[in-house]
């Protein structure tokens, strides 16, 4: 499978994800630091840095700090003494060879773009109305913080709630009986009312703290329910998302920029037997920053 290949949506993911590894590179030293010499030609501390850029990810995490750094430098000394024999035997004149430097200089200058592209867009106001748009678009939202106890029929449930009402800890009793797989107490953290199955959410926004309800059959079973904590939740403020924004503000003109040269090409594709098919515009990004979903935030199978 090459680039061309590949549907809209995921050369367009590609190409965002090629450019946002390039968008944020500190500027270049007007004299970098020489690290070593091969054969009288230098490696700077720019190379040791395109190298990091090329090779860390793929680098085991334990491995940082100096010993990183040098890892890279031990890998550009070797590429420069394989490469220098390589072209001693004339490897670097094939017609393979053309074509694959030829894609690399595409993919930089690609990268050069879209980057330059995205660092002019992201302006702190542009990222601002990114933000606001997203936050009017979600407005304030109640959720609760909730236990339950989660048995096979209703008899076990009301067993369960006599227990609970004569003074036991909901927690202990829910460690000991519920058949919820997750455990640890019949906590389900914070959650909005569109989070659950109806039955169980219309029983539970219902309650106020510390209240516990009676058994609420479900899909899953019988629940006995109590509220720990309710609250209204908000929009993070910009200063959490600001970073989000900015990113979607750059993917959008890198998109934008990436649209608009689809429609002033001519662009031909050929199907398996050679016939012409309609190109097909790239895919938008994502619509807007939205606010992050809380870690504890559970589905709707309570």
């Amino acid at each position: 499978m090459t680039f061309k290949t590949l549907a809209p949506a995921k050369r367009l993911a590609l190409l965002l994800a090629l450019s946002l590894s390039a968008a944020w590179l500190a500027p270049a030293h007007a004299d970098p630091r020489i690290l070593a010499k091969v054969n009288g030609l230098p490696i700077t501390e720019e190379d040791v840095a395109d190298a990091m850029q090329d090779i860390g990810p793929g680098l085991p995490q334990k491995l940082d700090g100096p010993a990183r750094a040098k890892y890279v430098l031990d890998y550009l000394i070797d590429l420069r003494l394989v490469a220098e024999k390589a072209k001693a035997d004339k490897l670097d004149q094939g017609a393979d060879f053309t074509r694959r430097l030829d894609y690399y200089h595409n993919k930089l200058a690609m990268e050069s773009l879209l980057s330059q592209v995205g660092k002019s867009a992201a302006t702190d106001d542009a990222a601002r109305k990114a933000y606001d748009d997203a936050a009017k678009a979600q407005p304030p939202v109640e959720e609760i913080h909730a236990r339950h106890i989660l048995l096979p029929t209703e008899e076990e449930a009301k067993a369960a709630l006599a227990r609970v009402k004569a003074g036991e800890d909901f927690a202990k009793v829910a460690t000991e009986l519920s058949k919820d797989p997750a455990g640890d107490g019949g906590d389900l953290g914070w959650f909005t009312k569109d989070r659950m199955v109806p039955e169980f959410a219309d029983a539970a926004f219902k309650l106020q703290p510390g209240q516990i309800s009676d058994p609420v059959k479900s899909q899953f079973g019988w629940h006995i329910i109590k509220v720990e904590e309710r609250r209204m939740r908000t929009f993070p403020p910009f200063e959490e998302l600001k970073d989000q924004a900015s990113r979607y503000v750059a993917q959008k003109a890198q998109s934008d920029l990436i649209t608009s040269l689809h429609t002033t090409a001519k662009i031909e594709r050929f199907d398996e037997a050679g016939n012409a098919v309609p190109d097909a515009p790239p895919s938008p990004p994502a619509d807007a920053p939205a606010a992050p979903a809380p870690d504890d935030a559970k589905p709707k199978a309570p």
